[in-house]
């Protein structure tokens, strides 16, 4: 029975003590907070730091400069940078992020339309790659350092060392231009079934699988490797415990806490990620939505996906962290 914490403990450390699991999954979640505020401050100043602007590449380079003026104006652009950060930052976590300077149109309503297909996009990849490379660094684990083990290696290298531009480039040139068997370029619609969404998915989702799958079945096999030359795997094996079966049972549990980060890791890569690959197959998601925003200078757009961005990439990292934390009593308990 542990005794109880003395009068004069600080108020923060008594609770860090009684609830030691809890203590830790708040502070992850204060300090993404935190994050993701100094993230907003970056992303807003430094495209405010870009040069030129918007009126300009609107009107053209023979704009007048009261033409200019106006559009800053009407725009509020000639307000001080601190008083328009705060207006923006205050309606973003209201879930408003104005207007859209290039089409008129409400950046939330568009961003939620893209947002969906690229959540979309990335969920399917990450239901094919996530069993996937958890299955084939087990296998490879089982057959180490013997021929299934050499090619999963190679292939995995192989993947990693590409771009996922160039995988996207090579499997539209073999599977849409030459057998066409694929779509392209990956055209969705809201009154698309879910078959012919997955077929005009396949290509991007294909690109995405390889390029995460790599990564986290080399880590899986890191991970149950280090489990594996712990003693007490050893003495199973002595006992007569099958590999695989040892694999299964024993390590594959042991090794959860480096898997769950690994995958949510390259889950928050998924997403983050589709920027490129959207570019490549002319996807209708988020990341097309801010490439197209960039190349206008249309701020409002480019400044909403950048936080929603951020806010994913932190959300899943801060996932990835409580579920180490859940999954390892060494970390639940720390001494």
């Amino acid at each position: 029975m542990t005794n109880p914490a003395p009068s004069n403990v600080l108020p923060g450390l008594r609770f860090r003590q009684r609830f030691p699991l809890l203590a830790l999954i708040l502070e992850r979640f204060v300090l993404s907070i935190v994050l993701l505020f100094a993230v907003s401050i970056l992303i807003f100043g430094g495209l405010e730091a870009l040069p030129g602007d918007f009126a300009t590449t609107y009107l053209g380079q023979s704009a007048t400069p009261q033409a200019v003026a106006n559009i800053r104006r009407d725009l509020g652009l000639d307000r001080p940078v601190t008083t328009r950060y705060v207006e923006w930052l205050g309606s973003a976590v209201q879930g408003d992020f104005g207007t859209s300077w290039a089409s008129k149109n409400s950046v939330s309503e568009q961003i939620g339309k893209r947002l969906g297909n690229s959540l979309f996009l990335a969920g399917f990849a990450a239901v094919i790659s996530v069993p996937l490379a958890v299955g084939l660094g087990m296998l490879s684990v089982h057959f180490r350092n013997r021929m299934p083990d050499k090619i999963i290696n190679v292939i995995s290298l192989a993947a990693i060392s590409l771009p996922e531009f160039f995988i996207g480039y090579l499997l539209i040139l073999f599977f849409a231009v030459k057998f066409g068997m694929a779509t392209f370029p990956a055209t969705v619609y809201d009154s698309m079934g879910l078959v012919e969404r997955l077929k005009a998915i396949a290509l991007p989702t294909a690109t995405l699988v390889l390029v995460v799958l790599a990564h986290m079945m080399r880590m899986t096999r890191a991970a149950i490797l280090s489990v594996m030359s712990s003693a007490y795997m050893e003495t199973a094996e002595l006992k007569g415990l099958s590999a695989f079966r040892a694999i299964v049972k024993h390590a594959a549990p042991n090794a959860l806490a480096p898997i769950i980060n690994v995958v949510a890791l390259n889950l928050a890569y998924l997403v983050v990620g589709v920027v490129v690959v959207e570019v490549v197959f002319v996807y209708p998601g988020m990341g097309q939505y801010m490439v197209d925003a960039v190349t206008v200078r249309d701020m409002p757009v480019v400044q909403a996906c950048g936080l929603i961005f951020a806010a994913v990439y932190i959300f899943l990292n801060m996932t990835a962290d409580i579920l180490a934390i859940i999954a390892n009593p060494r970390l639940r308990h720390p001494r």
